[in-house]
């Protein structure tokens, strides 16, 4: 079955979930792992995710999964925190995130690095805006981007 479309299924069937709690829905992901299939549910909410809310999604999630059997292989479905480090996927999370140190891994190299780390300054003309120490002010096409994400200042 096609990652795309598990993922798009999944989606239709746990967003009436997370608003009924509260909840955003981060991301998903569907992919193989040596031998076994993973289903992940990434949410999060302003104050952190508990354990209680990654049990509500999933047992609500389940039965419909189980009610619609979608996926023909099996298996795990897994429901979690992005974590500290979570990646940056929709406008509204350029927004959010705004004054944060991220990390944008790109294609191909752009100024010698397929690496840049910064101060996220927003998205606008869907070019990320990051500050870097370094270089200044960076536009990157997001067409560009493999992933933005939020990286842990130490």
């Amino acid at each position: 079955m096609a990652k795309n479309r598990v993922e798009k299924i999944t989606e239709n069937l746990v967003l009436p979930i997370v608003e009924k709690e509260k909840i955003e829905l981060v991301d998903i992901e569907y992919k193989k792992e040596g031998p076994n299939w993973y289903l992940r549910i990434y949410i999060d909410k302003p104050n952190g995710i508990t354990l209680d809310d990654c049990q509500k999604v999933s047992e609500q999630l389940s039965d419909k999964l189980d009610k619609e059997d979608p996926i023909k292989e099996n298996y795990f479905l897994e429901i979690s925190s992005p974590g500290l480090d979570r990646p940056l996927k929709k406008e509204s999370d350029f927004t959010r995130f705004k004054g944060e140190m991220v990390e944008v891994k790109l294609y191909e190299t752009l100024n010698g690095s397929k690496t840049i780390e910064g101060e996220l300054l927003g998205l606008e003309n869907n070019n990320i805006k990051v500050n870097v120490d370094s270089v200044g002010l960076m536009e990157i096409p997001r067409d560009k981007v493999a992933l933005t994400k939020l990286t842990i200042k130490i």
